[in-house]
């Protein structure tokens, strides 16, 4: 079970999209190699991995920026915070859309 606290840890200097894929696969308790599909969809199904790793890709101090981009993938809510953290947690609606604030 994944909790909402569940984040990427500190100091990792993932890009968000391969740390989303490995939070996912730990949740659901497999090995990232079988996060594919037809089991799973591709990341790129809901959101551009490439694009988000760009966002992302110099990470800022979390006092300077609010920008952040959450959306639902695989049945968890996902949160790339500007500091380039990721949250994944058991998500609480079913819409599956995109959202994102920016500062």
């Amino acid at each position: 079970m994944v909790y909402p606290t569940d984040t990427s840890p500190v100091g990792r200097q993932l890009p968000p999209s391969q740390a989303i894929i490995e939070a996912v696969a730990n949740a659901e308790g497999i090995d990232v190699i079988d996060l594919r599909p037809p089991a799973y969809e591709p990341l790129y199904s809901v959101v551009d991995p490439e694009a988000l790793d760009l966002l992302f890709a110099h990470p800022t101090d979390t006092s300077d920026s609010e920008t952040r981009v959450s959306f639902v993938y695989e049945g968890y809510d996902i949160v790339v915070y500007g500091d380039g953290q990721v949250s994944v947690s058991e998500t609480t609606s079913s819409n599956g859309t995109v959202n994102s604030v920016g500062n």
